[in-house]
């Protein structure tokens, strides 16, 4: 209980400082909100009125006390461009990004596991240097790249799938699953390839321990050394990068969402940056960051579970 208790208190801890760190760095930047949404030809009296009607008059202590208190509340303000709540606009949106996450980190363990394992079963051989070589391109090249390459060969040359856009899910569940594939398998080569290469390493180290010798003495064979024994050990390690590859994959969606035009998250959150929209990036930032912290969070809990040995000191 003791580090749930601790990992609790971090995790508070943690989301009050990025809370802060978010809204001061929004309040630095140059711009006027009641100047974005008034224009430049306003007079002095219409600005001091909004600014007030905004609260951007108050001390900044002030501000964010209060933007905090919505934020407990589930309201991070109202949009300037699109004249709704925030909450209601990452709401709208949050199911293209959730279904296109969701997608990419399956289709990444499904592929990764397998291969990690059969790297590390031929270890020395020419299919693990083969594995090697793959996995070193994927994390080379870039998956906003990549997705351009997808788009071209099976979206545009062989029209295997959409080159770009989205079809709802309440249209055609097929459809909008077709039309995520390829922004989903370019997220998701890079993080096969950084899986693999953690799984292929740590497989690699087990078969080396006392444990896989007297299984092999037992008579067990090594398919089932390797997959009922080494590879829940060979997991534990995984999972603790699973808070980053996540983050990854969030990260990776904000940006192929552009590439394939996607109405996501991402591309929200890119239009509202141009559009000096601050009050929904900074609410969009800010309920992104949440979303990994607390994702960090329990990750830390489930390697808890998984083995029991560890402890916060």
């Amino acid at each position: 209980m003791l580090y749930f208790a601790r990992r609790f208190i971090s995790l508070i801890v943690t989301l009050v400082v990025v809370s802060m760190i978010v809204f001061v760095l929004f309040q630095i930047i140059p711009g006027d909100p009641a100047l974005t949404i008034l224009g430049m030809d306003a007079d002095e009296a219409q600005l001091a009125a909004l600014r007030a009607q905004l609260g951007t008059d108050q001390p900044l202590i002030n501000r964010y006390a209060d933007w905090g208190r919505g934020i407990l509340k589930g309201d991070a303000g109202q949009s300037l461009r699109f004249s709704m709540p925030v909450t209601s606009l990452i709401k709208s949106r949050l199911p293209v990004t959730l279904l296109l996450s969701i997608m990419a980190l399956v289709m990444a363990v499904a592929i990764a596991i397998p291969l990690g394992v059969i790297a590390a079963r031929s270890h020395g051989k020419w299919s693990d240097y083969v594995i090697s070589i793959v996995t070193q391109l994927g994390m080379a090249i870039p998956s906003f790249w990549m997705g351009i390459i997808l788009i071209l060969i099976f979206g545009v040359r062989l029209q295997w799938f959409r080159a770009g856009g989205y079809v709802p899910w309440s249209d055609s569940p097929i459809d909008s699953i077709k039309s995520l594939f390829l922004p989903a398998v370019a997220i998701a080569i890079p993080v096969i390839a950084t899986i693999v290469r953690y799984l292929r390493t740590t497989v690699i180290e087990q078969l080396k321990l006392d444990y896989v010798r007297t299984a092999y003495s037992k008579g067990l064979s090594k398919k089932n050394i390797v997959y009922r024994h080494v590879l829940k050990n060979s997991l534990i390690p995984v999972i603790t990068v699973m808070g980053m590859i996540i983050a990854s994959v969030l990260g990776g969606s904000l940006v192929i969402e552009q590439v394939f035009a996607l109405p996501g998250i991402g591309r929200l959150l890119v239009s509202s940056i141009s559009y000096r929209d601050f009050y929904l990036v900074q609410g969009m930032v800010m309920y992104i960051a949440v979303a990994i912290i607390m994702i960090n969070f329990l990750v830390d809990v489930i390697y808890k579970f998984l083995d029991p040995r560890i402890k916060l000191r």
